[in-house]
Order: structure tokens, then C-alpha cells, then sequence
């Protein structure tokens, strides 16, 4: 069996006026997808999701330039995938792509779910993963902030048995304070805080100290975990907020290499490391879990956008050597799932991974017709 073609599909969904969810300084308008499918001379094909934050068009223009080292090439070739480079969207989320497309191909020629090929030898993988509901993104701290409450209790309801959340709208713009946004994370705990396990995402806008003072109130509240607080490139200050804290820190959903979370293991700056599937890549995604592992230091993989990627990091997550839990975007909207042709169910919070080869489902009809790709960013700056 040989290659014979790599394309990318770049879709949009705009989300209705209600839909749009803002976080920090952005409001976002649309969904958006880069789908990478690899076809070959036997008519089997394989496909797979990039992380769209590499902007869907430019993902394509370097689908199209690493595909030159793929076509003619058998798919079950080990050494076919492009590894990612460290330099982030859109070369890595391009090479994310194709190599999530190779593994469901492979999967389809051997007949096995890809979790199956990518475990441990004398390791089974999951039949299910539990997800986490991902969202506190649409909370404005001058438009009533407690509707975070409505949203966490809306998950429960539903059936998740976690809950991350973010840090809001720009403090600036309604004068918050550390003190403030404490009051309502004590407020999310009480109302759910007996029914799920919570997480806190800092989108790296918090200095350390102001980290510490939140990290603290997290650790007496019983959150699960406090997420990138503070720049990303700060090795010593995440090393020194996970030593002062017990509530787990953890980061690094953009880095995409082994090599760029070495100084971070080394110095145990992150206690959970969040590699993504649709920024590095499973191939690469595996190498840094097993690294990881050595250091004793699980991994939960970031996971936003769609459903095809949803798919890969399921898969993903169930063959990892430690698996916890998976995220799950709570406000992509229905291109999410609808990209799908069948789209698994979730029951109670949990996604069974699927008995079919490769990842599992199949791309739904005409999505280039349904979904025309809209130009423009992904998120659009607010001035206040």
C-alpha cells in the first residue's frame, strides 16, 4: 500500500451572537477546523485534526510541504511521521495532523484501535475515559461573574464529574482583585465542590506571587489542580510554586517537543504535564508521557477545538501508562461533533473508546459545503 495524496480540510462554523464566549481580552466569533486526510492507492484513508490555533490555511501550506517526504511512501513505515520542531502552530500543528491521520490509517490496515498500537507492550488500554467539562470561558467580571455558578452546576446536572474553569475576563477592565476572584472560587466549591473535582486555568496572566496567594486558598479548598498561573517560559517560578503548593501544577499544552519539557521535569516545575495530540502530535505526545513517567509526573493532555481531535487524544489518554482524564471543550459549538459522521456518545461523563480501527469514526458528508472556511482569527481583541 502506498500514499497517494495529503489534503486539509479548513472549515467554519460562526457561532450565533448567544454562542460567542469571551475570555481575558478576546471575544470568539467561530469554530474552526484543519482536518488532515491521507488517501492511498488501495482506497483506504486516513484522517486526523490539528489543533486549529495554527490558523487552518497556514496548516494546510505546510500540509502541502511535508507531504512532498510522504507520497509513495508505505503508511506503516515507523519512521513516516514528521516530527514536530519546538516552533509551534503551524508547523507543529501541521505535522500533529499527519500523524494522527497515519496512526488511523494504520489502525484501519491493521484492524486494531490505535490506543491498541500505541500502549505499552504487556499494557491494556482504557475501554473508556473519563472527561472533564472545560469551560469557564464566557464569565464577565462586569456583567455578572456568579453566572460561572450556573454554568459548573449545568455540567453536574449533565453528568461530569470534573469541572476546569478560568480566571475570567481582564481584571482591569472591572478593577478584580486576587481577593475577589477567591470569594468566587470559594462560591464554585461550595455549590459543586461535593460533586466534582475542579480545576483552575491561570492562561498564564497571573504573577507569582499572586499565584501563590490563589494556589494556597486552592490547596485549603481541595481543587485538583491549578494550570499555567504564570508565563509559560518561567522554569523556576513553576518550580517553585509546585514545591510551595500541594494543589498539582501543570502546564505546557503548547510545548510539542520532549526536548522543550526536560528543563520543566528536571526542576519538577510541573506536577501534571498537558502535552496535546493536536499540537505535537500522538507519536511524539507518547515520547513525552513515557519521559514523564520516569519522572514520576502524569500527563493530561489539553484538548480544545473538535471532535476528530477529541478522538485522537481519547485514544491517546487511554494508553498511557498513568491515564487520568481528558479535557473536553464545552464551547465549540455543534461543529464540534458535527464533523462526524457518527459521533460517539458520552454517557455520565465518560467516552468509550471505540472497538473500530484506527480512531474510530469517519468524517461526515459534503463538510466543505456545510462548513466553508470563514478568513480571520480565531479570537478578536475588546477595547474597554
Amino acid at each position: 500500500m502506498k500514499i497517494t495524496d495529503v489534503r486539509t480540510l479548513c472549515l467554519t462554523r460562526p457561532h450565533e451572537p448567544e454562542r460567542q464566549w469571551r475570555t481575558a481580552t478576546f471575544v470568539v466569533a467561530k469554530a474552526d477546523a484543519a482536518v488532515v486526510v491521507i488517501d492511498t492507492d488501495e482506497g483506504l484513508r486516513g484522517i486526523g485534526e490539528a489543533c486549529a490555533y495554527g490558523e487552518p490555511p497556514r496548516i494546510r501550506a505546510e500540509v502541502d510541504r511535508l507531504k512532498i517526504g510522504l507520497l509513495g511512501r508505505d503508511p506503516l513505515d515507523p519512521e513516516l511521521s514528521p516530527r514536530p520542531v519546538g516552533l509551534n502552530a503551524p508547523v507543529d500543528t501541521a505535522a500533529a495532523g499527519i500523524d494522527a491521520a497515519l496512526w488511523d490509517l494504520r489502525g484501519r490496515i491493521l484492524q486494531r484501535p490505535v490506543a491498541e498500537l500505541l500502549v505499552n507492550p504487556g499494557q491494556q488500554p482504557l475501554r473508556r475515559v473519563r472527561l472533564y467539562a472545560s469551560g469557564g470561558v464566557n464569565y464577565d467580571w462586569e456583567h455578572r461573574p456568579e453566572s460561572v455558578l450556573d454554568e459548573a452546576l449545568g455540567y453536574a446536572a449533565a453528568g461530569y464529574t470534573a469541572f476546569k474553569m478560568r480566571i475570567g475576563t481582564h481584571w482591569d477592565w472591572a478593577g478584580v482583585t486576587v481577593q475577589r476572584l477567591l470569594i468566587l472560587l470559594s462560591q464554585v466549591t461550595e455549590v459543586v465542590g461535593s460533586q466534582m473535582e475542579l480545576m483552575l486555568d491561570g492562561n498564564q496572566r497571573l504573577n507569582e506571587n499572586e499565584a501563590l496567594v490563589i494556589g494556597r486558598a486552592l490547596d485549603e479548598m481541595g481543587w485538583t489542580w491549578f494550570e499555567e498561573p504564570i508565563p509559560q517560559t518561567d522554569v523556576d517560578g513553576y518550580a517553585r510554586l509546585n514545591a510551595a503548593l500541594n494543589v498539582p501544577v501543570t502546564g505546557g499544552e503548547q510545548y510539542t517537543t520532549v526536548e522543550q519539557f526536560e528543563p520543566y521535569l528536571a526542576k519538577k516545575a510541573y506536577a501534571i504535564v498537558q502535552a496535546d495530540g493536536g499540537w505535537c502530535g500522538l507519536t511524539e505526545g507518547m515520547r513525552i508521557a513515557r519521559r514523564a513517567w520516569e519522572f514520576g509526573v502524569p500527563m493530561a493532555p489539553h484538548n480544545w477545538h473538535n471532535g476528530l481531535m477529541t478522538m485522537a487524544n481519547l485514544h491517546l489518554v487511554a494508553s498511557l501508562p498513568f491515564p487520568r482524564v481528558l479535557e473536553l471543550n464545552m464551547f465549540q459549538g455543534p461543529l464540534q461533533w458535527d464533523m462526524l459522521r457518527n459521533p460517539p456518545k458520552i454517557h455520565n461523563g465518560y467516552l468509550e473508546v471505540p472497538a473500530a480501527p484506527g480512531l474510530g469514526v469517519e468524517l461526515a458528508e459534503d463538510l466543505g459545503e456545510r462548513f466553508p472556511y470563514i478568513d480571520g482569527p480565531w479570537g478578536v481583541k475588546l477595547q474597554r
